[in-house]
């Protein structure tokens, strides 16, 4: 009897928690309007969602959206995408996650795949109105780090070990102290800021089972193996790209800029296009909205080997994304089951504090410092702060009155 019941506990463990909530089609539009208007790096980034999905819409608490972020840190690949990705699950299922996806990401990647073909026309690099957009992204992830830290890190201890967090990974850029700083808080939590039994979040309601992430894991083992075997046995100009890409989407972490070093390294020794092709690209996604990987795109359209064009691109684009999706489907099921242990909340309670901390970091480097540099940039900020915490404009519309503003301010100086 005992055999049985621990079967049927297991096979229910094991069987998708809840049907998706929402549809694939409003997550497909939240994020789209994400995709277009979302400036200022993967830290901006995790501000608008939390605006969207958590303040404005109520897809998911404070507590889960923390949760969220924090697994997205331990992964490699782009942090916001997959924060995306994981927020499309929860809501829509696979299908949600999909459309969290194309919505967020698709604009970029069509601004910088008609750049690769000589659309360019979108001003320099250093223009007034890009400018704005850098110092709205000052107030958008000020208002994040203030919201996220009244939740996440209240109180003596957690607010301390939060500033600690972020003075450590000032004092040591890079992505394997974010790794470390977080593990740290993780191990400070559970000692120091025990979680009360009725302080655990419940778990998510997530349409996929452990059976699914299971097979995602081994999907992406299989092709990180299997994929440059193949490219030695059957040379193929399509398939040494993706597996450059999908490597790349495999085993980056930190995200954002730290992708650079290693697409180049994949890109311009072997000759598929210059260095001064590369930093051209660059350049371009600067100016767009969404995530830095989108950059694969603009690569994908103009690298020598065949497919080049729209049909490079997508296939770039694709294979340096892959990764997010396998990762993200293969850790939230796991994920989910732990955070409900009481033991494993008191981790979280450090980690998130310590999220809270990194988040504060950026906003020093390379948010303000990248935006920043004059009076007129800090009014600028100030204001556009005071439109989203004070009157309660909704994001988009700021980040356009911001760079209105900062090509009339170029015009002035």
């Amino acid at each position: 009897m005992t055999t049985r019941s621990s079967d049927r506990a297991a096979a229910a463990e094991d069987r998708p928690s809840a049907a998706p909530r929402g549809r694939a089609l409003e997550v497909l539009a939240a994020s789209t309007r994400l995709g277009l208007t979302s400036f200022g790096g993967p830290v901006a980034h995790l501000g608008y969602f939390r605006d969207e999905y958590v303040v404005r819409r109520r897809w998911l608490d404070e507590q889960s959206y923390a949760d969220l972020v924090a697994l997205c840190q331990f992964l490699p690949g782009p942090a916001s995408s997959q924060v995306g990705i994981g927020i499309g699950i929860i809501r829509a299922g696979l299908p949600g996650a999909l459309a969290a996806w194309l919505g967020f990401t698709l604009p970029s990647a069509i601004a910088l795949t008609l750049f690769a073909g000589g659309v360019s026309g979108v001003g320099a690099a250093d223009a007034g109105w890009l400018h704005g957009l850098k110092v709205v992204a000052v107030a958008v992830v000020a208002q994040a780090v203030w919201g996220m830290a009244r939740t996440l890190a209240p109180g003596r201890a957690r607010g301390t070990l939060a500033v600690l967090a972020a003075i450590a990974i000032l004092a040591w850029p890079g992505a394997l102290a974010q790794l470390l700083v977080i593990a740290a808080a993780g191990l400070i939590g559970l000692r120091l800021t025990p979680a009360p039994p009725l302080a655990s979040a419940p778990p998510a309601a997530l349409p996929i089972s452990r059976r699914t992430g299971l097979v995602a894991l081994a999907a992406l083992a299989g092709l990180l193996a299997g994929l440059p075997l193949l490219r030695q046995l059957w040379p193929s100009h399509a398939l040494a790209p993706f597996d450059s890409f999908f490597r790349v989407g495999s085993l980056v972490f930190g995200g954002g800029h730290v992708v650079l070093p290693l697409l180049r390294a994949e890109v311009v020794p072997p000759g598929w296009l210059t260095d001064a092709q590369f930093l051209a690209g660059y350049g371009a996604a600067q100016a767009v909205p969404g995530p830095l990987f989108t950059f694969a795109a603009y690569l994908g359209a103009v690298e020598a080997p065949a497919p080049n064009g729209w049909p490079g691109a997508l296939l770039a684009l694709v294979a340096i994304f892959l990764p997010s999706f396998l990762l993200v489907i293969g850790a939230l099921p796991f994920w989910d089951a732990l955070r409900a242990r009481t033991a494993f909340q008191s981790a979280l309670r450090g980690i998130n504090a310590a999220v809270v901390g990194l988040l504060l970091a950026a906003l020093y480097q390379p948010v303000w410092t990248g935006a920043v540099a004059t009076a007129a940039d800090f009014a600028l900020a100030l204001g556009c702060l005071a439109l989203l915490a004070l009157w309660k404009l909704p994001p988009w519309l700021v980040v356009v009155m911001a760079a209105v503003l900062g090509a009339l301010l170029s015009q002035l100086s």
